[in-house]
C-alpha cells in the first residue's frame, strides 16, 4: 500500500469519526426515541446501524455514480446540498409531528381521560411507535455525508475502483461505529437521570429533538 492511499485512509477514517460527532443528528434522535420508548440496547443498536447504513450507502451511490459519470467535486457537493436540505425539512416535520402528538398523549393522560386514552389512543400510539424509526431512516437515507465526496474523488482520479472501495468502507466503518458508541453511551447516561416527573413529556421532548436536529442541519450547518 502506498504512502498516499495509507494518508488518504487515516484521513477518511478521522472524517467519518469528526463529521459523526459534530454533527448531533448522528445520535441525539436515537438517544432520546431508546428512553422515551424503553427501547433495549440492542433495539437501539438495530435502529441507530439501520439507519446509519442508510446514511452512508446512499452518498457512497451518490459519489460512485458521479465518479462514473465524471461530474465534478463542486457538482456532487451541489446535489448533496439539496438533498442535506430535503432531509432537514423531513425531521423538522417528522420531530413537530410526534412533539404535537407527545403533548396531546400528556394532557390525555389525565385521570377523567384515561379510560378514552386507552381505548382511542392505542393505534395512534402504535402508529407513532411504528413511524417514527421509519421516518428517521428515510430522513438518513437522504442526509448526505458531505465530507465523503471529496475524500472519494482523490482515489477516483489516482487511484483504482479498489482503493475508491477502500477508503469508502474506512469511512463508513468508523462512522457506524462512531454513531453506535455514542448512542448506546449516551443513552446509559440518560437512563441515569432522575427524569421521573418529565416521564409524561417523554414523547413531546423526543419529537422536540428530532425537530431542533432538523434546524441545526437546515439553518446550523451542523
Amino acid at each position: 500500500m502506498s504512502d498516499d492511499l495509507s494518508l488518504l485512509i487515516l484521513t477518511a477514517a478521522s472524517v467519518g469519526f469528526i463529521h459523526t460527532l459534530v454533527g448531533p443528528d448522528h445520535y441525539l434522535p436515537f438517544i432520546a426515541l431508546a428512553r422515551t420508548r424503553g427501547w433495549s440496547p440492542a433495539r437501539t443498536a438495530r435502529v441507530t446501524l439501520l439507519c446509519g447504513l442508510g446514511h452512508v450507502a446512499s452518498s457512497v451511490l451518490l459519489g460512485a455514480v458521479g465518479i462514473a459519470l465524471g461530474l465534478t467535486v463542486s457538482r456532487l457537493q451541489g446535489l448533496d446540498s439539496r438533498r442535506a436540505d430535503l432531509a432537514a425539512w423531513l425531521l423538522i416535520a417528522v420531530g413537530l409531528v410526534y412533539l404535537a402528538w407527545g403533548l396531546r398523549r400528556a394532557v390525555q393522560r389525565d385521570i377523567a381521560r384515561r379510560d378514552i386514552d386507552r381505548r382511542q389512543g392505542t393505534s395512534g400510539a402504535l402508529g407513532a411507535a411504528l413511524l417514527t424509526p421509519w421516518a428517521l431512516f428515510i430522513a438518513f437515507l437522504l442526509g448526505p455525508c458531505e465530507p465523503l465526496i471529496p475524500v472519494l474523488m482523490y482515489p477516483a482520479a489516482t487511484f483504482d475502483a479498489a482503493a475508491v472501495a477502500l477508503v469508502a468502507g474506512v469511512f463508513a466503518a468508523v462512522t457506524l461505529a462512531t454513531m453506535l458508541g455514542v448512542v448506546l453511551l449516551g443513552s446509559a447516561g440518560v437512563a441515569l437521570l432522575p427524569l421521573d416527573g418529565l416521564e409524561r413529556y417523554g414523547h413531546a421532548m423526543a419529537g422536540g429533538t428530532i425537530a431542533l436536529c432538523g434546524i441545526g442541519i437546515r439553518f446550523l450547518g451542523l
